[in-house]
């Protein structure tokens, strides 16, 4: 015998050994299990998905929802202020009448607690799509305009679509609330500056909250209740409740004699 056929020998010798080895049975998966199996990839199917359309609903909504507001305001046609600290005005402040249409934007609002970049449009009506899912900030309809006697009252997102009251619980008291109402047409350019007053989370169905005289539904208001009311959704991402700040009017001014100085102050 070659050395070669004794190595083929030992290695065959070998391979029958491990053949009468006992084989471990592979294990059957039940239909149960596979079931289990199934059901949890598709929990992880759809938990990449959910991730992924929040993603999409907080952040590309947001840039979609800028970009769009900056181009109402870019449209309403308001011409840069003089840079002078004009008169602020206490008596009785002009006032545009109410848009006819949902969805017409008639001012601005800046609020220097939001930072100095904050400049977001106010369109008319408070319905989802058409208002606060794309120009922002929406007036509820029948309440005061700015400058009038009673609540002008304001709705918008806390997240998503621009957020433009991402941070509502944030303001204090005596931060102002700068609003400006532009009309071309009818030459009309306005700042009214509100101070916060107080804040107040709320269940939705509590209306009296945007009343003429916040929280006294029935009560007529006077030359001293010029209101401002904000709302939005609260907790973050989700509408059990709403975050309620109440401001007051403090003056006005038309724009061509200047502008407001809290534009040019850093809140404390």
């Amino acid at each position: 015998m070659t050395a070669h056929d004794t190595v083929e020998t030992r290695g065959s010798t070998r391979l029958d050994d491990d053949s009468r080895r006992p084989r471990r049975a592979r294990r059957r998966q039940t239909a149960g299990g596979a079931l289990l199996s199934l059901l949890a990839e598709l929990l992880i199917i759809a938990g990449a998905g959910t991730g992924l359309y929040v993603a999409w609903t907080a952040w590309w909504t947001d840039v979609v929802a800028v970009n769009e507001q900056t181009k109402l305001v870019d449209d309403l046609g308001q011409r840069a202020a003089p840079e002078v600290q004009g008169s602020e005005h206490r008596d009785e402040a002009p006032v545009l009448a109410e848009p006819p249409n949902v969805t017409d934007v008639f001012g601005t609002m800046q609020i220097p607690r939001f930072g100095a970049d904050y400049l977001r449009p106010i369109g008319e009506g408070t319905d989802r799509e058409r208002v606060l899912n794309t120009i922002g900030l929406g007036h509820y309809q029948d309440t005061a305009m700015p400058g009038a006697e009673g609540n002008f009252a304001v709705a918008g997102h806390r997240v998503t679509y621009g957020k433009p009251l991402n941070q509502i619980a944030e303001l204090k008291i005596d931060d102002s609330i700068v609003v400006r109402v532009t009309d071309e047409e009818q030459d009309f350019d306005v700042w009214y500056v509100y101070k916060v007053t107080d804040s107040q989370i709320v269940t939705p169905d509590k209306i009296e909250t945007i009343a003429p005289v916040p929280n006294q539904p029935g009560v007529t208001p006077t030359a001293d209740d010029r209101w401002l009311t904000l709302t939005a959704c609260h907790p973050m991402w989700s509408a059990k409740e709403r975050y309620v700040t109440h401001a007051k009017l403090d003056y006005w001014m038309p724009v061509s004699e200047g502008t407001p100085k809290e534009l040019s102050e850093t809140p404390k």
